[in-house]
């Protein structure tokens, strides 16, 4: 009667290596591409060129200052996350930052700089 609750443990003790690695993989590499393809789709959608432009732009419009704040909100939690494994705070500090950077420009009323043909903060 005990030989399959043996086999079991057995089996989960070589299973439970595996997955740690395999959640440790979706942690650490598909989430970090997931935020950054979403937020490619919405600078596209918003019309910038290049995430990069997206990032260093003062919102605009109502939609983009929620997205400012839902970017931070998600840089802080992977912040917090990040007390209990660290690499998740590396993480978490960009759109920590781009997203409190975009809140505090919008808070300060402050405009967009022309700078050639470039726009800036």
């Amino acid at each position: 009667m005990n030989a399959p609750l043996v086999m079991l443990n057995t089996n989960l003790d070589v299973l439970a290596p595996v997955l740690a690695v395999v959640a440790l993989v979706v942690l650490f590499v598909v989430v970090p591409l997931l935020l950054l393809g979403r937020w490619r789709s919405t600078a596209r959608r918003a019309g910038y060129s290049n995430l990069r432009t997206y990032l260093r732009a003062i919102p605009r419009s109502d939609a983009e200052k929620r997205a400012a704040v839902e970017m931070t909100l998600k840089g802080l939690v992977l912040c917090l996350l990040g007390i209990p494994a660290p690499v998740l705070l590396l993480i978490g500090v960009f759109p920590l930052y781009y997203g409190a950077r975009k809140l505090a420009m919008t808070w300060l009323g402050l405009e967009l700089i022309e700078d050639g043909n470039e726009k800036t903060a």
